[in-house]
Parts: C-alpha cells; sequence; structure tokens
C-alpha cells in the first residue's frame, strides 16, 4: 500500500475526528428523536453532514462567527437550536426558513448588533439576551409567533414604541437584560401581557425602571442587581398596589440594601398579595440602631426564602435580627448560606409548619427548651454545627406535630448511657447522613419513624439491643462500615433497605429469616464474596420476591480473585457442592453402590482367593530373597515343570515322563515328588520349581480344576509368563473339560484356553509318536555347561 502524503494524512485524521465527534456526542431518544451536543468543542463553524433527523442540535460555547442557509436547510426535523455564547455578528431572516417545526431558538451572549426578522412561526422560546443590540431587537413578525412562551431581549435603549410588537403575545415569560442601559424614557415599560417577568436592572442605578413598573396579568417578577437608588423605587414600587396587580411570586437577585431598607421591603411585602417571597445573594451594607420593628399584620406572604445573605458590616444586633425572622406569622421560612448562628424561639406561639436553616452555623443551643413550635411539621437544620443527638431530640420534644427533620451534614455523636433521647412523638422522618454516628445511634431513635436516613457514617453493625422501630419502612445505610446484610428483627414491616457502598460480603443468615417483607433492596457496590453463601441472594431477584435496584451492573463479585470483576448474575455454582446434606446423602449412596459392587465382584471373581494367592507368592519370594546365596541355582536346572492332579498321577509317571526324560539325560523333568526340598513350604518349592524350569507343562482334566494346588502353579507359572515375557506355559488336554465344571476363580484358565494353543493327548495310538515329538520339541533347550554337568551328576 501507498503511503500518505501529509495532506492527507491531515484530511484523514479530520475525517476521524469528526467521525469520533459526532458518535461521543450523538444519541436517540425514544421520545424526542436524534440529539447532537457539541457544546464548548472549539468549533468557528456549524459542522457539515448533520443526519437530516436531527432533532436537537446544541451549538453553544464555541467561536462560530458566521451562519450560512445550507447550514440549516437539511434539517427540516430540527426542533431546538442553541447558538449561544458564539461570535456571531449577522442572522439573516431566511436562515431558518426550512426549519418550520423549529421551537427553540437561542443565540444570547452573541455579537449580534441587529436583527433581521426571524419568520419562524412555530417557535415556542426565543433567547435574543446579551448582544450587542442598540436598540431593542423586536420586528413585526414577532407579533406572528403566537406559540411563543418564552422571549429573552436585552438592549441599551429604550422607547415606548418598542413592545407594541410583543403587546399581544400570551407569553409566559418575557426576560429584559437591562445592565448596560445608557438611555430611557419613563415610562418606556408597558404591562407586559406576561406571567413571569424577569428584569436585570441598569448598572447605572439613576435609570428607575421600576418605578414605573405597571403589572396587569403577571404573576411572577424577579428583579437583578438592585442597588442605590433602585431599592428605594422597589420600595415606592412594592407601596402601590395599583401597580402590583396580581402579583404572587416576587424574587429579588444581587441586592444590595441596609437593615432598616430590608425591614422596610419586608413590611410592603408583608401588606401586599405577595404569597412567596425570595431573596438570593443579599449583601446587608448597614445595620442603623433603631428600635423599629415589624408590624407583623394579617398577610398574605406562605413562604420567605433567602439565600446567601451576608452581612458586610461585622458588627450588629443579633437578637435584633434573629427575633426578626422568629416572630414572622408565615407558614414557611428558609434561610440558607447565610452564616446564621443563633436562631431564638418565638415568644408566642408560631405559625410556622415549615423552617430551613441548612449551610449555617447553629450550634446545639438552637431552640432550646422552646415549646412554641408546636404547629411545625418540617425542620431542616443541614449543614450546621451540631453535636450532641440528645440535645437534638430534646428539642424537638414540645414539637408535637413535627414529622420531618433533616440533621444532615453536620457533627453529631451519640453515646450510650450519657443521656436519654426524647423525640417528637409524630416524627416520621428523620435525616442523620453524614454524620459521626456510630451503632449507638440504634439507641437514640423515634419510636414511630418511618423513613430512616443514616448514610455515611461509621456504622460498622445494628445491634440487637435497641428499641423496636415497628413502623420503619425504610432506612438508608449507604457508605458505612456494615460487613453484612443485616437483619430486621427490629423493625420487621421494613419495605426498603439501602445498604450499597458498604463493606458486605454476603448476606447474614438472620437477613433471609427476618427481612421476608422487604420489597425493594439497593446492596450495589459491596465487596461480594462469591461462595455457596450468595446464591439464595442472587436467587432473590431470580425469583422476583425482591428486587435489587442497580440490578445487575452494580452487584460484582470481589472475592475469590478469580472471579473478580464477575457480575453475581454471571456466578454459577452447583447446588451439590453447596448443600452439605444432599453431599453426605451422594457420598453415601456412593459409598453403598461401590461397596456392594466391589463385594458382588469379589464373590463372583473368587478374589479373596487372589489375595490370598498373591500373599503366599509375596510371603515365598520374600522368604527366597532372604535365603542364603548358595541356596538359590542361578540358572535353569530342569527343561521342564509338570502340574497335575494326583488322579492324574498314573498318566504322568508312567507315560508322560518316561517319554520325555529318554535314557540320554537330554530332558530333564521338574516332579514336585521327586524335586521338592525338604524344609520348605509348598509354595516355595512351587515358585522355586517354575523358575528354575524352562517350560511349565500342565495336565488338563476335570480333576486339574478341582486341585487348588494345580491352580497356584497356574497362577504362578501365569505371573512367571508376564513379568518375563516368555511364552513358557504348554497345556496339555487329557480329557475334555466341559465349561461349566469350571470355577469362576479359573478365569485365567479360561482366557489361556480361548487366547493359547493346547495339545490334546490323542486316542489313537497312531498319533502318538508326533503328540512325543512336538512336545520335546517346545520343551527343549541346551542348558548351560554347568547345568548340563549337574544334570548328569544327578542322573
Amino acid at each position: 500500500m501507498a503511503e500518505m502524503n501529509g495532506p492527507d494524512r491531515n484530511g484523514l485524521l479530520c475525517i476521524c475526528i469528526f467521525i469520533i465527534t459526532f458518535w461521543n456526542n450523538t444519541y436517540t431518544s425514544a421520545e424526542n428523536g436524534f440529539k447532537t451536543n457539541y457544546s464548548k468543542s472549539g468549533l468557528d463553524a456549524v459542522p457539515k453532514n448533520i443526519p437530516a433527523q436531527m432533532t436537537d442540535l446544541d451549538l453553544s460555547y464555541n467561536s462560530i462567527s458566521e451562519l450560512q442557509i445550507s447550514d440549516f436547510s437539511s434539517l427540516a426535523k430540527l426542533k431546538v437550536l442553541n447558538l449561544s455564547h458564539n461570535l456571531i455578528r449577522e442572522l439573516d431572516s431566511s436562515i431558518f426558513q426550512y426549519n418550520k417545526d423549529l421551537e427553540l431558538l437561542d443565540l444570547s451572549h452573541n455579537k449580534l448588533q441587529t436583527l433581521s426578522c426571524i419568520s419562524v412561526t412555530s417557535l415556542r422560546h426565543l433567547d435574543l439576551s446579551y448582544n450587542n443590540f442598540m436598540d431593542m431587537p423586536t420586528c413585526q413578525a414577532f407579533g406572528k409567533m403566537v406559540k411563543l412562551e418564552y422571549l429573552g431581549l436585552s438592549t441599551r435603549r429604550i422607547q415606548k414604541s418598542d413592545f407594541r410588537v410583543i403587546a399581544n403575545l400570551q407569553l409566559d415569560t418575557l426576560f429584559l437584560g437591562l445592565e448596560h442601559l445608557t438611555e430611557s424614557v419613563p415610562g418606556s415599560l408597558p404591562a407586559f401581557n406576561t406571567k413571569k417577568l424577569r428584569i436585570a436592572l441598569p448598572e447605572n442605578s439613576e435609570f428607575s425602571v421600576v418605578l414605573y413598573l405597571e403589572l396587569n396579568v403577571t404573576e411572577s417578577l424577579e428583579l437583578s442587581n438592585i442597588q442605590g437608588n433602585q431599592v428605594s423605587d422597589l420600595i415606592t414600587f412594592l407601596s402601590q398596589p395599583s401597580k402590583n396587580g396580581k402579583l404572587l411570586n416576587l424574587t429579588l437577585n444581587n441586592i444590595q440594601l441596609s437593615w432598616l431598607s430590608l425591614t422596610a421591603i419586608l413590611q410592603k411585602v408583608w401588606e401586599s398579595s405577595i404569597e412567596y417571597f425570595n431573596i438570593n445573594y443579599m449583601n446587608i451594607l448597614i445595620f442603623e440602631d433603631t428600635s423599629r420593628s415589624l408590624n407583623y399584620v394579617d398577610t398574605s406572604l406562605k413562604a420567605l426564602t433567602i439565600k446567601y445573605a451576608v452581612a458586610v458590616s461585622e458588627v450588629f444586633n443579633q437578637e435584633d435580627v434573629y427575633r426578626t425572622f422568629s416572630e414572622m406569622n408565615i407558614a414557611s421560612l428558609t434561610i440558607s448560606h447565610s452564616g446564621v448562628l443563633i436562631m431564638f424561639c418565638p415568644l408566642k406561639p408560631s405559625d410556622f409548619t415549615y423552617l430551613s436553616f441548612s449551610h449555617n452555623a447553629l450550634t446545639d443551643k438552637i431552640f432550646e427548651n422552646c415549646r412554641n413550635l408546636a404547629l411545625l411539621e418540617t425542620l431542616i437544620l443541614q449543614n450546621n454545627q451540631l453535636k450532641q443527638l440528645d440535645k437534638m431530640s430534646l428539642m424537638t420534644s414540645s414539637m408535637n406535630s413535627l414529622k420531618h427533620l433533616d440533621l444532615s451534614q453536620n457533627l453529631l455523636q451519640y453515646e450510650d448511657n450519657v443521656n436519654d433521647c426524647h423525640w417528637g412523638k409524630n416524627m416520621i422522618k428523620l435525616n442523620l447522613a453524614s454524620n459521626q454516628l456510630s451503632e449507638s445511634v440504634f439507641r437514640c431513635l423515634p419510636a414511630n419513624i418511618q423513613i430512616l436516613h443514616l448514610q455515611n457514617n461509621p456504622i460498622s453493625s445494628i445491634p440487637k439491643e435497641m428499641t423496636e422501630l415497628m413502623a420503619l419502612e425504610e432506612i438508608h445505610l449507604a457508605s458505612n462500615k456494615l460487613a453484612s446484610l443485616p437483619g430486621c428483627g427490629q423493625f420487621r414491616n421494613l419495605r426498603f433497605l439501602n445498604i450499597e457502598m458498604n463493606s458486605v460480603v454476603s448476606p447474614s443468615s438472620e437477613f433471609y429469616q427476618t427481612c421476608q417483607g422487604i420489597k425493594e433492596l439497593k446492596a450495589g457496590h459491596n465487596p461480594f464474596t462469591c461462595t455457596c453463601e450468595l446464591r439464595q441472594f442472587i436467587n432473590l431477584q431470580k425469583q422476583g420476591s425482591m428486587e435489587l435496584v442497580g440490578w445487575p451492573d452494580a452487584y460484582v463479585c470481589e472475592y475469590p480473585d478469580y472471579l473478580r470483576g464477575t457480575l453475581l448474575k454471571d456466578f454459577h455454582v452447583s447446588e451439590v457442592v453447596c448443600n452439605v446434606s444432599l453431599l453426605i446423602t451422594i457420598v453415601t449412596i456412593i459409598t453403598v453402590v461401590l461397596v456392594a459392587t466391589v463385594s458382588f465382584l469379589c464373590i463372583r471373581f473368587d478374589i479373596p482367593w487372589y489375595l490370598k494367592m498373591m500373599w503366599k507368592w509375596t510371603q515365598a519370594k520374600h522368604r527366597i530373597r532372604k535365603s542364603k546365596p548358595e541356596d538359590i541355582l542361578p540358572n535353569v536346572e530342569f527343561h521342564a515343570f509338570i502340574s497335575y492332579s494326583e488322579h492324574d498321577s498314573e498318566w504322568v509317571k508312567n507315560v508322560l515322563i518316561p517319554n520325555l526324560e529318554k535314557e540320554d539325560g537330554s530332558i530333564r523333568i521338574c516332579q514336585h515328588e521327586r524335586n521338592f526340598v525338604a524344609g520348605k513350604s509348598i509354595v516355595e518349592n512351587i515358585i522355586d520349581c517354575i523358575e528354575k524350569s524352562y517350560k511349565s507343562i500342565f495336565v488338563l482334566s476335570p480333576y486339574f480344576v478341582q486341585s487348588e494346588w494345580c491352580h497356584y502353579e497356574l497362577y504362578f507359572a501365569h505371573h512367571k509368563l508376564f513379568s518375563e515375557n516368555a511364552d513358557s506355559l504348554i497345556l496339555i488336554v487329557l480329557e475334555p473339560i466341559p465349561p461349566y465344571i469350571i470355577p469362576a476363580r479359573y478365569h485365567k484358565l479360561k482366557a489361556l484356553m480361548a487366547k493359547r494353543t493346547y495339545l490334546e493327548w490323542p486316542k489313537d495310538k497312531s498319533k502318538h509318536g508326533l503328540f512325543w515329538s512336538n512336545l520335546r520339541a517346545a520343551i527343549y533347550v541346551k542348558l548351560s555347561s554347568s547345568e548340563e554337568e549337574r544334570v548328569f551328576s544327578l542322573t
């Protein structure tokens, strides 16, 4: 293959990068079609070859400066297009003419100076804010966008006619970015026909925007960047009910004011129709020394939320400030991320049902000995400086309506036998997550608790000596130090258990016995030991008796090492290996069958007889090895050893031996009657004769198979045949032997007669000569000179 040159390689690299980027950022949604996210990809132009099926395209936070008609002409199904935070300077009105289904178009934070009217009537969301428009970027085409719900605009100059084209639009939200306003005519802002109005006020506080606001159908007003004269304008605006209209929600962002101005604003809100008042990022510049307090008249206000409030002045009357909030006659109060140090108990029975003081610096003295919060249902004290759990319980003892208490992300501890816990009697939800609580916490819990959060604590076990929590339905124990799935003996009505990210290796036996009521178990991300004990746990999901949340990806074997990384659903082990009773039963059955089989074989093949014979052989060989060297004849002394039954001795002595042993002494026969050595056992003599004989002749007859000694001799001769790999056996059938009279233990005889050629003693005398010739030829061998001399000397 030819090597690519530099430009070709670069082109291929660009194509590959585009393909990789495309597949990494594109995904399909069954409901919303194709979506692609090119945000923060360093693009300076719209990518080419985007699939025509694309419905959601995000090109935000790039360096795109120009748009072409061809960029989106093929995307007829496009519904969402985000071009915010780019460098676009011009926008042709025909660019989106082929995108008839476009519903969301975000062109905020670009460099647009002029706007050619966008005539996409299907738009529901259009954001043109934070560009370089000198005049309000509106045109006649806006009046035809009857589906428009959100419109974002920003400008440097405002004229009365700027909003005429959108006066009849039924907007849900209108945003006006006026931070850089340089020119404005009083009364330029009309009574907008929108439910939610958001205005970023001018940085130059001399422009009185709020003062001239008129709200008609607007229910929610959000003002940002309030400072200087704008604070007094806001107070004036809130003092004019005719201009407030139907305002229900007021949000103030990034406001700088004095404590006196804040109390003035609060007083006006208290007297208005506003139901929800939110203040975010508030700087209190001055705390005036004043005895003026709020007049808590009957109010429509339901909830006050203050987040990220900072007191620039370090000297202020804390009691005056915190008493102002604690005495409010509203249902819900939230003060978070504001460094609150203390909150006083109301001086009289309070209307609070919801209090949240999260992310502050409250200590255990919060609401100490407080009896005027009898209506409080929810108390959020998350992320403070709380340390003693028993004091927190005592704090709630008089809160008879308290149901939900959040004490998470504090420094709470509880030590046994220090102080008893006295919780509110109606508490059903308690959050103690991310504290320093050990297992002793189970001795300091509300008796009627239903939902309990204890995740991210150093809890290593659940003690059995604890108050029964019979109402508990849901407990969260994630990120603790539990080594096994706990039992549910003390909370038998549990329905949901979260114990993920602990040190659980396997469930406890008590878990299966007492936790049968659990419907959902979240136990993933634990170091499971995949052994037999885990089989029953895995079957919980298979049987459907309990839903394992996060199954199967979150449930992985950690031990043993060879199974590490294996999903529990892929772990299998045999029932026989795990069930000890079944294993013992199978082993017992196999043992009984094996013993029965061996016993049958022993009886069938007379194995004890062979073992006995082998034992005698071994003993004889052992005695021979221990004998003195001069007692052992090292060479063959006989041409043949004859084995026969006593009933056949007459034929052997009178016919066989005389015809084999001639007068010349050329053939020497070993016969037990004349060659067995006195003093040796019969077995030793048999072995000795067989080993000193060149051949072994067996005279077979029905009497032979009845003789045990003949069987010994046959066995030893057969053993020699295989041990020396020699053809040393000669079988002579003197009389026919019916197979049925051969005992079972003579299976070797049967095998020899089936596999080897044997000689039959002919009844015809004319055939005797040939018989003797064949037999002598079979046993004749020339002995060594020493053996011959020994033979001659013996004869």
